[in-house]
């Protein structure tokens, strides 16, 4: 466990081909089942402390126990963290995340630790940040404020996974707090 942002909720893939992806994690690994959004709602993004307002991003959410993966597929070119991944010729795993109930004294903790701000966004279920400092490709730490929307949604998604049969292993509707 971080001892700065907790333990480690979700590892963050960052692909070329989520459909590809998606039948990988099912078929070679099997991890499942998915829930995917071809455009994931965001009510704020800011790259560079620059806003934008534009960014398509898909995503894939599957538990495999306790650790959540997330596939996330970029489809646009607004600037992000993401498409700076690929740019570098990387693709998998990009960051991992914890989800604090305290985000922002975690958040003001990080900064005054030295870390900077390189993504941030918001969305229904609650704020998220990407801090910059990765030093090593794959380590990129996310964090998002564990919301009681957001604890619905990925309690559901964990839940899913528990004693998959292989059924239903893409699902194109998220769960609903």
């Amino acid at each position: 466990m971080s001892r700065l942002f907790g333990p480690m909720r979700q590892v963050g893939v960052v692909v070329r081909d989520i459909e590809a992806a998606m039948r990988h994690w099912v078929d070679v690994c099997g991890v499942g089942p998915w829930y995917y959004t071809d455009k994931l709602a965001l009510t704020a993004f800011t790259y560079g402390d620059k806003r934008y307002d534009d960014i398509h991003v898909s995503i894939a959410l599957a538990n495999s126990g306790e650790v959540q993966i997330e596939l996330i597929q970029q489809r646009c070119n607004t600037p992000s963290m993401y498409r700076d991944f690929l740019a570098a010729g990387r693709e998998g795993m990009q960051h991992w995340s914890s989800w604090p109930e305290n985000y922002e004294a975690v958040y003001q903790r990080a900064l005054a630790a030295g870390y900077t701000v390189g993504q941030e966004g918001q969305s229904p279920r609650g704020p998220f940040v990407y801090f910059k400092n990765e030093g090593h490709p794959g380590t990129v730490i996310e964090m998002a404020e564990m919301t009681s929307t957001r604890r619905s949604i990925f309690d559901q998604i964990r839940q899913a996974a528990l004693g998959w049969d292989g059924s239903d292993p893409i699902r194109r509707t998220w769960p609903t707090p």
